[in-house]
């Protein structure tokens, strides 16, 4: 009997520290998790349309793949980009009554057998507590960044601090007791812009939503802000509310440089932490804004730039990863909505699910976890041969502050020299691990000091991590 509780306890306990509130670590560089101040990893996926778009079973089915999958974030919306206030979710319902007032549009009950009593808020619990079932932390945006900013197609509904207080404060009152919410202002625009010759300035109505927040759940509440590119949340530096930093590489260009800003606003003051809300997407079109789109010129992000954006992000500094697929955000079903930006390629989102970069990056999530502490600072002094000059072959090299272990990204198969007087006195064995398979090639010969000059396996692979532990 006495095992038998001892076994309850633990499984209450496990439970309670997989819900546990994220944090950020006392040098201000990365996330922990409150309750036993272990490091955290933020492995998200973009699921912007998940409330709006799916049903109950296909939301259970998006969130089983991503747990599966080695996921920990879902990032979603409440009030969706696309036509997310008037266009009704998958049930028929919409999240307002009344549009200037914003009155909720609630129902008694939630029982979905009674389309009555099932509205669009029920959907919402519903989704927050599947994720929860399957210890996924949920990364709510109140709204996405239209309506609010006069930039895109609206309807800007938050014109004042009243209106986005009222109803963040409500929204936080709702899920209160919802350990795994984390909280994320903007939604892909900046809070400080210029239009027709006027300076906008939004930063008081998404101050006004994150007072709300923290007046219900606590300054515990953790918040941070999606802003588009290229700015980052820096400019929301002296906001106390804010705990992480954020920026958006997106998917203009395969020369974005994340890893470039994130280390420069890891130097900023208050010190937080910092990470990259929106890499390219794998299977988003290049850059298809100005319509002159082909797949001869310009293409769509693969795997591998997928994967050489967000290793370089992380070893610059970054706190997590965000992964996105261009169909999976939008949930594609040309049977119920047109494609967003797609070209001349749509293979719907429930196959999008398993495209490759989805079942790859978990690996870098793996080996970040894998060492025995996040106190890492990037160190590009630790290869001693030519660095690289873009985005084609820029490598980054990262290393935790007792020098016990580094692990620089080569996005290109090359030779490479590495000075090993940058770590800590001792033998050192070094490992090549594979973005891919997350497996490791070990080298036998054992290292001490001095420049070392090696090259990657063959293996008919673009990119490797080179791993140095300390023995």
């Amino acid at each position: 009997m006495r095992k038998k509780i001892g076994w309850i306890i633990a499984c209450v306990c496990s439970a309670v520290m997989l819900h546990a509130q994220i944090g950020v670590d006392k040098t201000g560089r990365y996330l922990i998790t409150k309750e036993d101040d272990k490091p955290f990893f933020w492995l998200g996926d973009t699921a912007w349309e998940l409330f709006h778009r799916l049903s109950r079973e296909e939301i259970t089915h998006y969130l089983k793949t991503r747990k599966k999958q080695g996921f920990n974030v879902i990032m979603a919306v409440v009030l969706a980009e696309h036509n997310g206030i008037k266009q009704p979710n998958y049930y028929g319902d919409i999240p307002f009554r009344d549009l200037e007032a914003l009155e909720w549009d609630v129902t008694k009950g939630n029982d979905p057998n009674h389309p009555d009593e099932y509205d669009y808020w029920d959907h919402i619990d519903f989704a927050l507590s599947e994720a929860k079932k399957r210890n996924l932390y949920m990364a709510l945006l109140p709204t996405w960044g239209s309506n609010v900013a006069q930039l895109g197609a609206g309807p800007v509904l938050f014109s004042n601090e009243e209106k986005a207080y009222r109803y963040t404060r409500k929204l936080a009152e709702r899920y209160k007791n919802n350990d795994h919410i984390i909280w994320i202002l903007g939604g892909d625009r900046p809070p400080v812009y210029e239009k027709e010759g006027k300076h906008i300035d939004d930063r008081p109505i998404w101050r006004a939503m994150a007072h709300a927040i923290e007046d219900v759940c606590g300054k515990d509440a953790f918040i941070t802000y999606h802003p588009s590119w290229p700015e980052t949340s820096t400019y929301l530096n002296d906001e106390e509310w804010l705990d992480m930093h954020a920026l958006q590489s997106g998917h203009g260009s395969r020369h974005a440089k994340p890893w470039e800003i994130i280390a420069n606003d890891l130097k900023k003051n208050p010190k937080r932490p910092v990470m990259d809300l929106e890499p390219c997407y794998e299977d988003h079109p290049v850059n298809p804004w100005d319509h002159k789109w082909t797949r001869a010129e310009r293409g769509y992000f693969n795997d591998y730039d997928v994967r050489a954006r967000i290793y370089r992000g992380v070893f610059a500094g970054g706190c997590g990863a965000v992964y996105g697929h261009h169909q999976v955000w939008q949930f594609l079903d040309t049977a119920r909505n047109p494609p967003i930006w797609v070209g001349d390629t749509i293979i719907g989102w429930q196959k999008a699910l398993t495209a490759e970069a989805a079942n790859h990056i978990h690996h870098l999530k793996a080996l970040m976890l894998s060492r025995p502490d996040f106190d890492r600072i990037e160190d590009n002094n630790l290869v001693v041969s030519n660095p690289g000059n873009d985005y084609t072959d820029r490598i980054v090299a990262t290393r935790n502050r007792k020098g016990t272990y580094a692990m620089i990204y080569l996005p290109q198969p090359r030779e490479i020299k590495v000075d090993l007087d940058r770590l800590g006195e001792g033998k050192k064995r070094i490992s090549w691990f594979n973005p891919v398979t997350g497996k490791y090639k070990k080298i036998s010969r054992r290292y001490s000091n001095g420049v070392i000059d090696l090259k990657p396996p063959k293996a008919g692979q673009e990119d490797w991590v080179m791993v140095i532990d300390l023995l």
